[in-house]
């Protein structure tokens, strides 16, 4: 069954345990189909759930149906969700734009950070990091689909930007992450997608001390099948989990438009 890209009215929403563990399992399904259709292995793939929105009581009930890491877009938003269940043993990884003086609050709880695009908030965190005694796990946001209004560096910038976090020791490159272009037609986003791999191949010939692991965070609920068949490594879902939010993507990413 060739992919499709879902919109927001195709999830359910969660509200009880029973819900979670359906959408859950409705999610790993979906992951494991399009895994096989490219004959790769289910359990290569990460599921990073997004709870951006989610008011406490619903994550807890995720927490319940088996979660244990949550991704945030804001880091508002997500230092409070930390100090409200610091009695829950879960992880947070923060995946959108970051500025500078947020840097503190992501170096002292964050399990990674998967949207690093400027060398200012790399020499923030760096600093913060270094004071907290620790190291953080982080991605490279690329901006694959050229939209001026999207975060991440250009492709073409990539390789110079991974030699200037050497600068950086307490960052720790895992690999690569993107937003595709928003839009219900399949190959322009499966574009996106190839891009980010090709250039992350391209950074294992060229810089392989650069790359570390070299994981692919692309896709989410609508498109991770997609970016699965792609080569995806971490697949950022929220609304296939939690149900479809009533805050638009443009509150996270002001300016995207949704082609139609």
């Amino acid at each position: 069954m060739p992919s499709e890209i879902l919109t927001p009215d195709e999830f359910p929403e969660a509200n009880t345990l029973e819900d979670f563990k359906a959408n859950i399992a409705a999610v790993n399904k979906r992951i494991a189909d399009a895994a096989e259709r490219v004959g790769r292995d289910p359990a290569e793939i990460r599921l990073l759930p997004v709870s951006k929105t989610v008011p406490e009581e619903r994550i807890r009930l995720a927490v319940q149906a088996g979660l244990r890491q949550f991704g945030e877009n804001r880091v508002q938003e997500a230092t409070a969700k930390y100090h409200a269940m610091k009695d829950l043993d879960i992880e947070w990884s923060v995946i959108g734009n970051l500025q500078t003086n947020k840097a503190r609050d992501v170096a002292a709880y964050a399990s990674e950070f998967q949207a690093l695009d400027r060398l200012r908030v790399a020499k923030a965190l760096d600093r913060r990091l270094q004071n907290a005694e620790r190291t953080l796990p982080v991605f490279v946001q690329v901006n694959t689909s050229n939209e001026p209004q999207k975060y991440g560096i250009q492709p073409d910038e990539l390789r110079e930007f991974l030699e200037a976090l050497q600068d950086y020791p307490t960052l720790k490159v895992q690999g690569l992450m993107t937003l595709a272009l928003f839009t219900p037609e399949v190959e322009r986003v499966r574009e996106c997608f190839v891009l980010l791999r090709n250039l992350r191949d391209k950074m294992r010939e060229e810089v392989p001390e650069l790359i570390g692991p070299g994981e692919l965070s692309m896709g989410m609920s609508g498109d991770f099948e997609v970016a699965i068949e792609e080569g995806s490594t971490v697949v950022r879902v929220g609304q296939a989990i939690f149900g479809a939010r009533e805050t638009p993507d443009s509150y996270y990413w002001p300016g995207i438009t949704t082609s139609n």
